[in-house]
């Protein structure tokens, strides 16, 4: 199983919880990556490809295993900061 994702890092979850309340409000995810993210991911509207088992930090993994393609994910902390994930495919 492969999955698909893009996201927002940012360092703080006031921050991440700003950004997914603009998204739920119908912002658009690319330009908010560009915006806010300090991921590189960030030039490409924080699309991270696909990417296999074991390849992200767990609590990454996990919350794109949970959702469904197209659904977006509430801030997810790890080591790099606050995640908002959004999963664009599976295969």
């Amino acid at each position: 199983m492969e999955w698909r994702a893009s996201h927002i890092l940012v360092k703080d979850r006031r921050t991440a919880d700003e950004v997914y309340k603009r998204l739920k409000q119908g912002g658009d995810f690319s330009k908010l990556a560009k915006e806010y993210s300090t991921c590189p991911s960030k030039s490409k509207g924080g699309d991270l490809g696909w990417f296999g088992p074991g390849q992200m930090v767990k609590p990454f993994e996990a919350a794109v295993v949970k959702l469904g393609s197209g659904a977006l994910s509430k801030p997810v902390s790890t080591q790099f900061g606050y995640h908002v994930i959004k999963k664009t495919g599976e295969r």
